[in-house]
């Protein structure tokens, strides 16, 4: 599995791409989690094959992590797309996106050569999208966000073992509920606004960390940094992260891209 980090930004980061993640598997379609106000362009910037794209995971409907789909969904239009995409989200999905997609480009239903399939997410249940296996938990932000475990289910049948698996927060502190989610996978991926705890909707690289010792992964990436953070702080918060016992864990940047066994 590889994932591409399109962006790591909060929401009003001018700097930095809304936090997006693009996921390749065994299947060769792509994956992608979260589509905010700038994650959309950084897509293509930075996807080898935007063509591959089969389903699109929002993890909540702040404008930070969906309101990049109008951009994303004419991008696509007007690229000659064909192939249905999956677009999956909270109970409510199909309205949301179609109430954003009537208001940014009233015409897009009627000339899309492309339908798309909404799959609504829920904590426990299962779904598969774009050859992934997908299960979900409740994290604790101010909106409702489920937190999101990627399992390669089309490179089950490679070789003994578990399959790949990624865990992305979304927006949130980590809950009991999103540490089971991300326990052994391969990466984890957790919203971290502040170096310590004490915002009251965002998560810090202290709970990070946390999670990822107690949900015992491989390699933890932060992404959502406040934007009041200079590079000296930044430079600081990696210098951290760098000696911390356990997990490789880092500040990947946009662009960046790993392999997840």
């Amino acid at each position: 599995m590889r994932c591409l980090f399109c962006g790591v930004g909060e929401a009003l980061d001018q700097d930095r791409p809304n936090t997006s993640l693009y996921l390749t598997g065994a299947s060769g379609q792509g994956l992608l989690l979260d589509c905010g106000f700038t994650a959309a362009a950084a897509f293509f910037r930075h996807a080898p094959d935007p063509a591959a794209l089969s389903a699109v995971y929002l993890s909540h409907f702040h404008g930070d992590h969906f309101l990049g789909l109008p951009w994303l969904l004419v991008r696509l239009r007007e690229e000659g797309r064909s192939a249905p995409l999956a677009i999956i989200g909270q109970p409510g999905v199909e309205d949301q996106v179609w109430a954003a997609m009537d208001l940014a480009y009233p015409s897009f239903r009627r000339l899309a050569a492309f339908s798309l399939d909404f799959l609504e997410a829920a904590p426990r249940r299962t779904l598969r999208a774009a050859g992934f296996r997908l299960t979900f938990a409740a994290g604790e932000h101010s909106a409702p966000c489920l937190a999101v475990r990627a399992e390669d289910a089309a490179g089950d049948a490679h070789g003994p073992g578990r399959p790949a698996a990624l865990f992305y927060s979304g927006d949130g502190r980590p809950t009991p509920a999103t540490l089971e989610l991300a326990r052994g996978v391969g990466l984890a991926v957790q919203e971290a606004y502040t170096p310590e705890p004490g915002h009251p909707t965002h998560g810090s690289a202290a709970q990070a960390l946390d999670l990822a010792r107690r949900a015992g992964v491989k390699a933890l990436a932060l992404v959502h940094l406040s934007r009041a953070m200079d590079e000296a702080a930044r430079a600081a918060l990696a210098a951290r992260l760098a000696a911390e016992p356990g997990p490789r864990a880092w500040l990947p940047r946009e662009g960046e891209a790993v392999e997840i066994s």
